[in-house]
């Protein structure tokens, strides 16, 4: 549904019929401004709601929304309260571009239902489609185009829908401490089961959610994914460890009069393991400057095109120059250690 203000319009992600008691559950009761509406404003199907900051920014350009009235489906809704701002989800979806009213409102004014006492699954199940034309064609415009055809009862009884009520899509639920989620989700099923009278051989006619394992389950899947991404890095590590050490190979069989040279002024075995060892260091510091300006390059880009929120992380880069650093030593010291045990006279007649 669109939203009207004024001469500016927004789409936002969700425009969720609740009760008052929703803020407390979610942990959205410390509102930015305003306050939240009431249980009379639901008894009433009152024409309030609580708006997100996307909301504000896009339909009142950062000014206060108090007290004004936006148009939805030519219905009114007062902005009451702003909502305090959450940012994105771990998919990326905007929290903050939602909009609260009471359930009520957004039933039977928005959506334009009406109050029913029978079972959706029940009504749908009694009435067969078999007997039904699938046509676009409607004698009277108040007829409700149907697109497909409806399911027959052999198919209904095969896959049941999980609606029971069908004034409610979801109900949100918050323990009091976490020790207590499982206690009061075993509660919640018996009290379920019990107001459905399911018998206990019967399967629930309900779903339940924990969004604690559904988070434990990103969470694994989050570190398979950085364990896999660490085994390419390493890989990677080991494969440009090995180049460093077979340019320094080489530089060292390119410079065996230089080294032989040092070596008959003065210059010790671990001047040349030193300086050898130094040469690699910065080769591999480098390589990490260069890769820390392209990571934080595309950062940036990521940013300007797809508006991607982007933060950079000193200890992203403070790692990276120790991995530069531990790599030039160890993959250089060979190199080095090889340089430096050069025998003199050799090393001078080497052409």
């Amino acid at each position: 549904m669109q939203c009207i203000y004024g001469s500016r319009n927004w789409a936002p992600n969700k425009i969720l019929g609740t009760s008052p008691q929703f803020l407390l559950v979610r942990h959205c009761d410390d509102l930015q401004e305003g306050e939240p509406f009431t249980e009379q404003d639901v008894r009433s199907a009152a024409g309030v709601c609580v708006v997100g900051p996307t909301i504000v920014r896009e339909l009142f350009e950062q000014q206060s929304p108090i007290g004004k009235v936006i148009r939805v489906r030519d219905v009114g809704l007062k902005v009451v309260g702003v909502l305090s701002p959450k940012g994105p989800t771990i998919f990326g979806r905007d929290q903050d571009d939602v909009i609260l009213a009471p359930w009520t409102t957004v039933k039977f004014r928005l959506s334009h239902a009406r109050l029913q006492e029978t079972n959706q699954s029940a009504a749908a199940a009694s009435s067969s489609s078999l007997d039904k034309v699938n046509t676009l064609s409607q004698i009277y415009p108040n007829q409700q185009v149907q697109l497909y055809p409806q399911a027959v009862a052999a198919q209904l009884a095969d896959t049941p829908l999980p609606v029971r009520f069908n004034d409610l899509d979801t109900i949100y639920v918050s323990a009091r401490s976490a020790p207590e989620v499982a206690l009061a989700i075993r509660q919640i099923k018996q009290l379920l089961r019990e107001r459905h009278r399911l018998r206990d051989e019967e399967p629930d006619d309900f779903r339940m959610w924990d969004i604690t394992e559904m988070s434990e389950a990103l969470s694994s899947t989050t570190t398979l994914m950085s364990n896999l991404l660490l085994c390419v890095a390493l890989i990677s590590l080991a494969v440009g460890g090995v180049g460093i050490m077979n340019i320094m190979l080489v530089s060292v069989t390119e410079r065996t009069r230089e080294i032989g040279l040092r070596m008959a002024v003065g210059a010790r075995a671990r001047d040349i393991l030193h300086q050898f060892l130094m040469e690699a260091v910065v080769l591999c510091l480098f390589g990490g400057a260069v890769g820390i300006l392209l990571g934080r390059g595309g950062s940036t880009a990521i940013h300007a095109l797809l508006r991607w929120p982007t933060r950079p992380s000193l200890a992203a880069v403070i790692a990276a120059v120790a991995v530069s650093v531990t790599t030039g030593i160890v993959f250089g010291y060979y190199p080095a250690w090889k340089a430096s045990r050069l025998d003199p006279i050799d090393a001078l007649r080497y052409e």
